[in-house]
Parts: structure tokens; C-alpha cells; sequence
């Protein structure tokens, strides 16, 4: 399961993000509430735009305009989901000496 949250009434600005759900039908959903009561998140301000959902992972957005879409939340726009794998091919651990530049 993502842990993907807070407390105090959090915002989510989800943007540009792949998800990727185990094989477990019970942890595909990514917004998970540990609260089953609709009264206590409905106004939390969650949001996904762009996502790339795979294997059945799902996102409840929540709060006023639910929409797809929201205001930018920063002035760095995200890029497509669909390039993630691209933008992460080079991502893993640095080959790092002590005293040489990484």
C-alpha cells in the first residue's frame, strides 16, 4: 500500500505519478483511509491529474471540486506519467569515493 496521507484535514496534490498495486485485492487503492467514515475525510482536499494507474490501483479524490483538475499547487509543472520510466531509467544508488566528486 502507498502511504499516501496525514491528518488535520491534509491536502493531496497528486500529479504526474505511476502507481503500480500489488496483487493483493485488498491494497490497490492508494488513498486509503483508515477511517471508514465518510464524515470525517469527505471535505480533506485530495486530488490526482495525470496519473498512471496499473495493476487496478485506484485514487478517491475528496473534498470540494473533486475534479480532474485544481489549481496549481507550485509554479514546477509535472510531466506526463507515461515518462516515468524514462525519467528514472538512470535512478539507483551513486558510485560514490570518499574525497572524489560524485
Amino acid at each position: 500500500m502507498y502511504a499516501i496521507g496525514g491528518s488535520a484535514d491534509p491536502t493531496i496534490n497528486s500529479q504526474g505519478n505511476r502507481y503500480l498495486a500489488p496483487v493483493d485485492p485488498n491494497a490497490k487503492e492508494v488513498t486509503k483511509r483508515i477511517t471508514p467514515d465518510t464524515g470525517t475525510w469527505k471535505n480533506w482536499n485530495w486530488r490526482s491529474e495525470g496519473d498512471l494507474m496499473l495493476n487496478g490501483a485506484y485514487f478517491t479524490p475528496s473534498g470540494r471540486g473533486a475534479g480532474a483538475s485544481y489549481a496549481r499547487a507550485s509554479s514546477l509543472g509535472a510531466k506526463s506519467s507515461s515518462m516515468v520510466g524514462s525519467i528514472t531509467s538512470s535512478a539507483g544508488v551513486l558510485s560514490c569515493r570518499r574525497g572524489s566528486r560524485c
